[in-house]
């Protein structure tokens, strides 16, 4: 590009109505004409007064930016000599090998290991966290910011120095007090406060429980289907992962799978992710008697079993075995997902251990943050909280079950819809919930497809994953029929499944 035509590029380019300054405008345009050789080393810029005039914008404005672009070493000036573009060429590099030459100035090498490769391509991180029908994420709207705040003031009106440095090995001591007397009280877990090691969530409790008692290449149990974040990190750290399917009671082990005990068994007993049925008690004393002869450790996900709308929140599986289940859980649900904050309750032989090696893994803080939350909690505001939320939850479940009713009657089964917070919506084998589900985004409504959860084809079924949680009452019945409208384009025969 000739410097007599960059005025006239440059103002094309400018936006006056946009949020960004000129200043960083003009930068970035600079920068960017330098970088792809639009403006070629040694081609003189017009004068900060010139350019200025053609431009229609202030000298000033200009000669910083000049002085930026000569301090990032995009151009050199000297008084008297005006302001020239530099060589910004990058040094050759010799590999001697023009094969390989080639495929780095193509791309063509890999940049991610497989392991790296595997871990995106398993990934189901959405663009959006809320509105309808996000699985998985709670109102925010109505958590009692003010009890937080003031909380919050108190401790920072009189911060400890302690609160401000690296947590102590397992997290900050009151916390862990205070949530052990929760956790018994609330869940029938078997703990005291030295088990308990405070975590960023479910994921980093995976994480610091498979780092510990695994090695690469030891199998773990899944459920199939299961939470895609935890298969990731389990993918992630190197075992072989060996998904056993779910019926109605949960976990089915045929008697193939138990001739060759695994590791790890991660199961979601109280309400099983993502379908929700709950693991039946003769499932469970089996699974733990199978565990305590082979000598295996069970991970609990107890992700949000604090909310059932048809029954009392069932106990959990610790408390039939404290010293061989291990307990995780977090307050993503309950409070808010960007607390991270969680907790991992592991048997007495292990405390020290997964203490000691959260410490030295993670190197955690966020001391006033929980020390925070030991205040919210002893002072009776996280089951005030949890009580208040399971009404507003469960009304907005009752709204999209009419609304489903209403549009499909019984023609598209429902599952896992007395808990939690999203019900699975079960589509025909021939339809193709991926594609369901990108449409679906397409107008702004937000479902996950079920067999995405799967590890085997085999087992897979088509549905759709609904949250109910973070969706207005007064907006469900429309987005429900936004939903709908989509889900018709891709039923197989739209007069069999609709309502008359």
């Amino acid at each position: 590009m000739p410097a007599t035509v960059l005025s006239d590029w440059l103002a094309q380019r400018l936006n006056r109505h946009d949020e960004s300054p000129v200043y960083r405008q003009l930068h970035k345009l600079l920068q960017e004409a330098i970088l792809s050789r639009a403006l070629g080393a040694g081609t003189k810029l017009p004068s900060s007064r010139v350019l200025a005039m053609e431009i229609g914008i202030a000298r000033n404005t200009v000669t910083q930016v000049y002085e930026q672009l000569t301090l990032e070493g995009y151009v050199t000036a000297g008084i008297g000599r005006g302001t020239f573009v530099a060589d910004t060429a990058s040094d050759e590099i010799d590999t001697g090998d023009a094969e390989v030459s080639s495929l780095i100035a193509g791309g063509a090498l890999p940049v991610l290991s497989a392991r790296g490769t595997r871990l995106l391509n398993g990934a189901g991180v959405f663009p959006r966290q809320g509105g309808a029908f996000m699985p998985g994420v709670p109102d925010v709207t109505r958590f009692p910011a003010s009890v937080w705040n003031r909380i919050h003031s108190k401790h920072w009106r009189r911060l400890q120095p302690d609160l401000m440095t690296y947590a102590p090995a397992g997290g900050l001591p009151v916390l862990r007090e205070v949530l052990a007397d929760y956790l018994r009280a609330a869940r029938s877990v078997r703990c005291a406060p030295e088990q308990i090691i405070i975590t960023t969530g479910i994921h980093q409790s995976i994480d610091l429980a498979t780092r510990l008692l695994t090695d690469p290449g030891d199998t773990i149990w899944t459920e199939d289907p299961c939470y895609w974040g935890v298969r990731s990190i389990l993918q992630a750290s190197g075992v072989q992962l060996k998904p056993i399917a779910v019926d109605d009671e949960g976990m089915a082990l045929s008697a193939t799978d138990l001739e060759a005990p695994p590791r790890l068994i991660l199961v979601t007993p109280s309400h099983q992710y993502p379908l929700g049925m709950v693991m039946s008690l003769g499932r469970r004393r089996m699974l733990l008697e199978y565990a305590r002869q082979h000598r295996c450790w069970v991970i609990e996900d107890d992700y949000d079993s604090e909310f059932r709308y048809e029954s009392k929140p069932l106990a959990c599986l610790q408390g039939m075995d404290p010293e061989r289940v291990i307990y995780v859980g977090s307050f993503g649900k309950t409070l808010f997902p960007g607390l991270r904050v969680g907790y991992i309750v592991v048997p007495r032989a292990l405390a020290a251990s997964f203490a000691m090696a959260s410490a030295e893994l993670y190197r955690e803080g966020q001391m006033v943050q929980q020390a925070i939350l030991a205040d919210f909690i002893k002072e009776g505001h996280l089951s005030s909280h949890i009580r208040r939320m399971r009404m507003v939850y469960k009304q907005r479940r009752e709204l999209v079950l009419a609304a489903i009713r209403r549009r499909y009657g019984a023609k598209l089964p429902i599952e896992g819809g007395d808990a939690g917070l999203h019900l699975v919506l079960l589509l025909p084998d021939s339809v193709d919930d991926h594609q369901v589900a990108a449409a679906a985004l397409a107008v702004d409504i937000v479902v996950r497809p079920l067999s995405t959860y799967f590890s085997r084809r085999e087992n897979a079924r088509s549905g759709l994953l609904i949250g109910y949680a973070c969706v207005m009452d007064e907006r469900i019945e429309a987005a429900f029929e936004q939903l709908a409208d989509v889900i018709d384009g891709y039923l197989s025969c739209k007069r069999e499944f609709t309502s008359t």
